[in-house]
């Protein structure tokens, strides 16, 4: 039996997983929290986020470290993946320059000398297929530090996390692949290459950003240092790391042709695989390592939404009652109360955007039906769950009306629909399919063990290799 190594390096927590295949079988899976971020409060209230990343090295040394020894078996190759967005400097000894700067840092949004901001001087220059540009993406903070003329003297590479986590196992330089270059807000998905005209007018050059791998080509090879771990050996191959979304798709999904993925964690996504980056209102086509695309509605709904219920109900308990709960029992709470309650919530409709939407950001959440027998802790829960699921419902509306022929599963993943059977109840109805939820959880890790598989001849592709997942 072969043994691969997935590794999925997230803002939460930091994932090693040793899988082995025929039949997949996760054989080892820990995690350990990323508890790495060193933003002050100063920053903090100036929208900043950093991190120390030789922390997070350990992070991952450590997770790798008990997931091979509790798998007992040798490593035939390891596949790496995080998240996607963010920026760390690497120098050309393969050391970081400053700290890791988050997706949720907010620099790129300031306006600068000229009047714009980082992701305006951006989203001007963007060619229509080139990947937008946001506040906290690559591509935005690089030009903030550049216009702030806040970069080191040459050379150094702008890389992403999970890249500089291959190039520290392997000594390698730093290398990227398509998945995770779609993060940046640099990169033009149909000409798969840098787009210069948005580079340009990042005030930076060509040649500080990574160079353009293959997704799931060998980046290198472990280096002495960390084969001392047990079940490693120097030389084991390491892949060029992927994108956490892309990730976890190939970690959920058995069958490209037949699935559409609904992933709720902190927030939600709906994913279905297509051939051509097709263009759809709210549907964002992202490169996928087999060279074709997922077709991605990145809703601003999700676990997070779900959460504001939560708070608010610890809210009154603490500030009308003096009584404090735990969240946790809170949010279990909400969700029995739910399931209590019939489809529809007696009239109650919510519609849960209380941040807006990528496409109008301004947009805020909307409660309607409110009667005297239905503003209810249950059905209150109830109408946000059901709003929720009507967002996913919409989105997968747009790939279809796009052109991509409709799927007959369903498949769900992540925490927000293995803790809320309320949750996957609901979407099975709004999508008119059962729901297959994957037995292992880390989908990310998992995804990237497959990668690693298919790196090394193992598998002859990623379609093949998930073909092993197995369903609750």
């Amino acid at each position: 039996m072969r043994s691969f190594l997935g590794v999925d390096v997230g803002t939460t927590s930091i994932t090693a997983l040793v899988l082995d295949l025929d039949p997949s079988s996760v054989v080892a899976r820990v995690s350990t929290p990323n508890d790495t971020e060193t933003t002050s409060v100063e920053h903090r209230r100036l929208g900043r986020s950093e991190w120390d990343t030789d922390a997070m090295l350990d992070r991952v040394r450590s997770a790798i470290r008990d997931a091979v020894t509790e798998a007992g078996r040798p490593i035939e190759a390891v596949g790496v993946t995080g998240q996607m967005h963010g920026m760390l400097l690497v120098s050309e000894p393969g050391r970081p320059i400053g700290p890791f700067i988050g997706w949720q840092d907010q620099r790129g949004a300031e306006q600068m000398a000229d009047g714009l901001s980082a992701v305006e001087r951006l989203s001007a220059a963007r060619g229509p297929d080139v990947c937008t540009a946001k506040t906290g993406y690559l591509g935005a903070t690089l030009t903030w530090l550049a216009v702030n003329r806040a970069l080191p003297d040459a050379p150094f590479t702008a890389s992403f996390i999970p890249d500089y986590v291959v190039s520290a196992m392997t000594g390698a330089k730093v290398v990227t692949d398509r998945t995770n270059a779609a993060g940046s807000g640099l990169y033009d998905v149909v000409r798969d290459a840098w787009s210069e005209e948005v580079v340009t007018a990042g005030t930076f050059g060509l040649e500080v950003l990574p160079e353009l791998g293959r997704s799931g080509q060998i980046a290198g090879s472990l280096t002495s240092s960390w084969a001392e771990l047990p079940g490693l050996s120097e030389g084991t191959p390491v892949m060029v790391s992927c994108g956490d979304n892309q990730a976890s798709f190939a970690g959920s999904v058995a069958d490209y042709e037949e699935m559409v993925l609904v992933n709720v964690g902190t927030g939600g996504q709906v994913s279905v695989h297509a051939s051509d980056a097709i263009k759809a209102p709210g549907i964002e086509a992202r490169p996928f390592m087999d060279g074709h695309y997922l077709l991605v509605g990145a809703g601003l709904v999700g676990g997070r939404t779900f959460a504001w219920l939560r708070d608010f109900v610890e809210a009154v308990g603490r500030d009308v009652f003096d009584v404090a709960a735990e969240s946790d029992a809170i949010y279990d709470a909400l969700t029995r109360l739910a399931g209590f309650v019939e489809a529809g919530s007696d009239g109650l409709s919510f519609e849960p955007l209380l941040t807006g939407t990528r496409e109008a950001p301004d947009r805020r959440g909307v409660m309607t039906g409110i009667g005297t027998t239905n503003f209810t802790p249950g059905h209150l829960s109830r109408a946000l769950i059901e709003g929720v699921a009507e967002q996913f419902r919409q989105l997968y509306g747009e790939t279809l009306k796009a052109g991509v022929s409709g799927r007959t599963r369903l498949v769900g993943a992540g925490n927000g629909i293995r803790r809320n059977p309320v949750l996957r109840e609901v979407l099975e109805s709004a999508f008119g399919l059962t729901m297959e939820v994957p037995r292992h959880t880390e989908e990310a890790a998992y995804g990237a063990a497959l990668l690693a598989s298919v790196g090394v001849g193992e598998k002859r592709s990623l379609a093949e290799a998930s073909t092993g997942i197995a369903y609750e």
